[in-house]
């Protein structure tokens, strides 16, 4: 038989797993698992934009081949003595034009089809209001969980989200916990009726409550991020599993540039804990196997992540839900959200303060509640928009690079350090077009030295110098935040990085729709000593 990358992936199950404690194995059990889809219904290559013609030897994912490739493993699993469990950890909203025109119906018609037995809360389920996360919920065919969101008072969400849900699997009584991060309150749209807790409490909580009930195996669906997962696992009584979402992260022994091994055994003062999550984008989907004895403790792991190439199947129920849609997506391309009095060039946006630049980055800023500034590259800015009518195939013409927003937190050295790398490469596409604050550079001056005056927009509106020592919230484009076009200091030196934020293009087709008729202006945020 020819050793193909698939062959020898599909074999990876059956390797030896690892044995983490003595004990006769009573219980075969195998979770399936995915996290942070983001709407990528169509095929994306390695930069998690769409799959051009010439890219299809590069392409990962699209819902239909993920959905095919997590059928044949479940029957691979099956045919090897094992039960299986199928989990989501959450955001399946946000990230393309199939969410952006149905707002969540093209992602639970699929979801219905995948075999999922639970999700949990992502961040972005709340971007548009619990009234869309709501229409989800009651449209999927299994429970949506989150332990530490309170919805109580909220009438559209108010007792759809449970806290926990319950299976047997192998013989075994198991409990799957949702939990969510509390950066949604700041980064998504809750409204001011959703209350969140403190994750680890509602997960002490919960499993405190299902091993009361009887349940011998408890997994945390946890859209957290895999550092907080790695804190609480081996800390939160009761709790043995992390499925994780949230922060992207690839975990894999098989797959090169992953962030750590498939499973992350940890071991705490509450006992130990397995970690694992799957990357994003539909890219990869999770296998983790355990092998439990007759009390319920894990005795040995083993799986791995699986790739999702073009060489796989797809499931023709979803390539069928996929290609409806499509084919309605050219018209809402064609659809019209605003109008401009006189067409909007870029010819500045690399060496001065451009219109449409300030009107990029406002809108980043308005995204974020509590953000100080925002950077956005001139380079990132590829057209400007016609006189007349503006169409969402304008924006996306305009911000084509699939770019999502991205938050951190810089002291003002940094910030500054920031701001002279755009002045430094000046004419290029590094150059910084900014809201919330205001600086000085002097073209002349060797590169290093062309920064000069630099003042943030203070509470009350007024401009007050950069203070090297404070802390500054940033919002920016996660090419820029992963270092692109030189701002390593983003990358190196940032607080707290989040990188999974709406697409660019959402963010400006919003506030666009939003004024309808617009005409942005220059307002001396960027001046010339």
């Amino acid at each position: 038989m020819k050793l193909t990358r698939r062959t020898l992936l599909g074999t990876l199950g059956a390797l030896p797993m690892a044995r983490l404690a003595h004990g006769e194995v009573a219980h075969r059990l195998t979770i399936l698992h995915i996290n942070d889809l983001h709407s990528r219904h169509e095929a994306v290559d390695g930069r998690a934009l769409a799959c051009t013609a010439g890219s299809k030897p590069d392409c990962f994912g699209g819902s239909a081949r993920l959905a095919g490739a997590i059928f044949e493993e479940a029957e691979i699993v099956k045919l090897a003595g094992r039960e299986v469990l199928q989990l989501d950890a959450g955001d399946q909203f946000q990230g393309s034009l199939y969410y952006t025109a149905w707002k969540g119906e093209v992602e639970a018609a699929i979801a219905n089809v995948f075999g999922t037995e639970a999700m949990t809360v992502g961040n972005h389920e709340f971007d548009n209001g619990p009234e869309t996360l709501a229409r989800f919920v009651k449209a999927v065919r299994f429970p949506v969980l989150s332990a530490n969101i309170d919805a109580s008072a909220e009438p559209a969400l108010a007792g759809l989200l449970k806290p926990s849900v319950r299976f047997v699997r192998a013989g075994i009584p198991i409990g799957v916990i949702g939990v969510t991060t509390l950066q949604t309150a700041t980064t998504s749209s809750p409204g001011p009726r959703i209350r969140f807790s403190d994750p680890a409490e509602a997960l002490a909580r919960e499993a405190a409550a299902l091993r009361a009930q009887g349940v011998r195996l408890v997994i945390a669906l946890s859209h957290l991020g895999v550092d907080e997962d790695m804190r609480l696992a081996g800390r939160v009584p009761g709790v043995d599993i992390f499925v994780g979402g949230h922060s992207h992260t690839l975990l894999s022994d098989s797959e090169a540039g992953a962030a750590g091994p498939a499973h992350h055994t940890v071991t705490g003062p509450a006992g130990s804990a397995v970690v694992v999550q799957a990357a994003c984008y539909g890219r990869y989907f999770g296998r983790l196997d355990l092998d439990i004895d007759a009390d319920g403790k894990i005795v040995a792991v083993g799986g791995d992540v699986r790739h999702i190439g073009a060489e796989r199947q797809p499931k023709l129920e979803v390539a069928e839900i996929v290609n409806r849609y499509a084919v309605q997506l050219d018209s809402v391309r064609r659809r019209v959200i605003g109008k401009t009095p006189d067409a909007i060039d870029i010819l500045s946006c690399r060496l001065a303060e451009c219109s449409f630049g300030n009107f990029i980055t406002d809108a980043l800023l308005a995204t974020v509640p509590h953000a100080d500034v925002a950077l956005f590259n001139g380079g990132g800015i590829r057209t400007g928009l016609p006189k007349g009518d503006v169409t969402i195939g304008d924006v996306l013409t305009a911000l084509p690079f699939g770019n999502t927003v991205a938050t951190v937190k810089l002291t003002g050295a940094d910030l500054r350090a920031a701001l002279a790398n755009g002045v430094a490469r000046a004419g290029y596409g590094a150059f910084l077009q900014v809201s919330g604050l205001r600086y000085t550079w002097t073209p002349l001056a060797s590169p290093d030295q062309r920064l000069k005056d630099v003042f943030v927009r203070g509470a009350d509106g007024s401009f007050v110098p950069l203070d090297p020592q404070k802390t500054y919230l940033v919002v920016t484009n996660n090419f820029m935040r992963t270092g692109g076009d030189g701002y390593v200091m983003l990358r190196d030196h940032g607080i707290d990085p989040y990188d999974a934020g709406p697409g660019m293009d959402e963010i400006v087709e919003a506030a666009i729709a939003k004024i309808g008729d617009f005409a942005p202006k220059l307002d001396g945020r960027i001046a010339v000593q």
